[in-house]
């Protein structure tokens, strides 16, 4: 009898037009999405939320956000990406590379010296993971993989011109790989997120911390590391950092197939692509910041870049033995990398 009855009104609600059963593709969702990004930062407001806005507007209202910058829901940088496979959250951005060894293969990205354009290195890295390790975040649903602009020197007291002058030196690293090359070039790297750089700067835990201009006004470090020293755009930068942007896969699968192409029209290549362009040209907002508190900013010499990619050359050689030991072809991969960034570049 109930079978009967629901058929019955099932029936009804389609000769009538009435949102009976079709109600149900109509339903809204409400999605959260969480970052360690603080709320003012270049990154949360020229990118998250610009995406958010415009996947709620492409939605029609149907997909909402509740959005939560600066690790508002709980738990440490790291925790995110576990955050989004175990369902804590809904869609997170991240750092790869902040849970060690966990997604190697993407590290082909933050060797040393292997970009100077964020755009066309995101899409590569987009196809990268696509062709090379679509298995490398199988337990969520990846939206978007891209990296930041050039990353650079920000010092205290020292001002850098050449590896030599990092002898000594601490100096704050965002990933296993350029913690690597810091210590290749002569520094004495420190592993740290970004969060915790004014802190270690303040303090003196570190002498001086790489990030790319784009990240400076976020944290002050204007205010706090007055001397900088960055590579021209003549040639490849000093390194770059690998970001996803990726959700719940059962939150995804549950979506309404409309739903679902709406985040699917907001993921991949050109997202990514967009999510690098915007993120590298935010650098010249941060390197304002610095010349308008008189900061000293310095540019290395050809001869000091030639210098820094002769002592960090070996990463690649090092990174390629590591794959190899893990049953994948290092080889393989880094050339993949560098051949897709030539592509998109």
């Amino acid at each position: 009898m109930k079978r009967r009855s629901f058929v019955q009104s099932a029936a009804a609600a389609t000769v009538l037009g009435v949102p009976h059963l079709s109600g149900l593709a109509q339903q809204s969702v409400t999605l959260k999405f969480h970052t360690f990004m603080a709320p003012m930062s270049a990154v949360w407001l020229t990118m998250h939320k610009p995406w958010m806005e415009k996947v709620e507007k492409e939605s029609g209202g149907r997909i909402k956000f509740e959005a939560y910058p600066a690790m508002q829901l709980g738990g440490a940088p790291p925790q995110l990406y576990d955050q989004a496979r175990d369902g804590v959250v809904d869609v997170i951005w991240v750092l790869p590379a902040w849970t060690t060894g966990r997604f190697p293969r993407v590290e082909a990205f933050e060797l040393p010296f292997m970009m100077n354009n964020a755009e066309a290195t995101s899409k590569a890295f987009w196809e990268y993971y696509q062709t090379e390790c679509p298995d490398e975040f199988k337990d969520t649903h990846v939206l978007a993989l891209h990296v930041h602009g050039p990353g650079m020197f920000h010092s205290v007291k020292k001002l850098i011109k050449s590896p030599s002058d990092l002898r000594g030196m601490k100096v704050r690293g965002p990933s296993r790989q350029v913690t690597k090359m810091l210590a290749a070039v002569g520094a004495i790297p420190v592993g740290m997120p970004l969060p915790s750089i004014p802190d270690a700067l303040s303090k003196g835990t570190i002498d001086a911390c790489v990030i790319p201009w784009e990240v400076v006004p976020s944290i002050r470090v204007q205010e706090l590391a007055r001397l900088h020293s960055e590579f021209d755009h003549s040639g490849p930068s000093l390194y770059t950092s690998a970001f996803v942007m990726t959700m719940n896969k059962a939150k995804y699968e549950s979506l309404a197939p409309d739903l679902k192409k709406v985040i699917d029209d907001n993921s991949g290549l050109a997202t990514s692509g967009w999510l690098g362009k915007t993120q590298q040209d935010n650098d010249a907002q941060g390197r304002k910041a610095a010349v308008d508190a008189g900061n000293t900013i310095y540019q290395f010499t050809a001869e000091a870049r030639a210098e820094f990619l002769k002592l960090s050359s070996r990463n690649d050689d090092e990174w390629v033995a590591d794959m190899d030991k893990r049953g994948y072809d290092g080889k393989k991969l880094l050339a993949s990398a560098k051949s897709l960034i030539a592509k998109h570049a």
